[in-house]
């Protein structure tokens, strides 16, 4: 991964992650996977996608996923998000039904949520790569513990942002978050198996509320429709 650029604020902020022992073992992985012919998502100049959109300094809220999407042509390295042209994939059908309800804002005609990313909002996942095809396939292998410390960075280098945790498993990747010194919102997570739980629990609002209590500029959650 030596050869694949991040942004300059988060290269300084994770140069000894990158120098660690478990970081080297999963290059080396993702190497030997794509020397097997397999399809591993997002490609490579993508991996690092939700960290070059949002430089460290920039960082007001966190939406946190669980692995990139596996199917083809989905993943470029936000949480959530797919390239315009790509089908909307049902958890973030949720999502914008929940934006909808909770801000009057219409769905956009596409998935593509770069707009978030530039306003300061890291869609950062758990995991950052995937094999085609296989939910959770790469698992296991190290990014858990690098996503680890980047939240342990932004909990303990910033204050009063914002961490968007939506299931249990964001609600655990986020048990370091000092809740006096940040904005925790929790719900269920918008997949079709829990949304039920996820509607009405309006993320949205409550970030930006919580944003300009502080005089900070709220997000504009409308997603530009081309």
């Amino acid at each position: 991964m030596s050869d694949i650029k991040i942004e300059k604020s988060w290269k300084k902020v994770l140069a000894d992650e990158f120098e660690k022992t478990y970081m080297k073992e999963l290059k080396l992985f993702l190497k030997a996977e794509l020397e097997k012919g397999k399809k591993i998502y997002p490609h490579g100049n993508e991996i690092f996608n939700a960290f070059n959109s949002t430089p460290f300094e920039k960082v007001k809220a966190i939406i946190i996923g669980q692995d990139p999407y596996h199917g083809a042509g989905q993943a470029h390295g936000l949480s959530f998000s797919v390239k315009k042209g790509v089908r909307v994939p049902p958890s973030l059908q949720n999502i914008y039904k929940e934006l909808q309800s909770d801000l009057g804002i219409h769905p956009a005609p596409h998935g593509f949520l770069q707009s978030w990313a530039e306003q300061g909002v890291l869609m950062l996942n758990n995991v950052l790569t995937v094999e085609h095809s296989k939910a959770g396939s790469h698992r296991g292998k190290g990014w858990e513990q690098f996503t680890d410390k980047v939240i342990e960075k932004l909990n303990n280098d910033k204050k009063n942002l914002v961490f968007i945790l939506w299931g249990r498993d964001a609600q655990k990747k986020a048990t370091i978050v000092d809740r006096k010194k940040h904005c925790v919102i929790e719900s269920a997570h918008p997949s079709p198996f829990s949304a039920h739980r996820f509607f009405g629990s309006k993320p949205f609002s409550k970030t930006n509320h919580y944003l300009k209590s502080l005089g900070l500029p709220p997000v504009e959650w409308q997603i530009p429709n081309n």
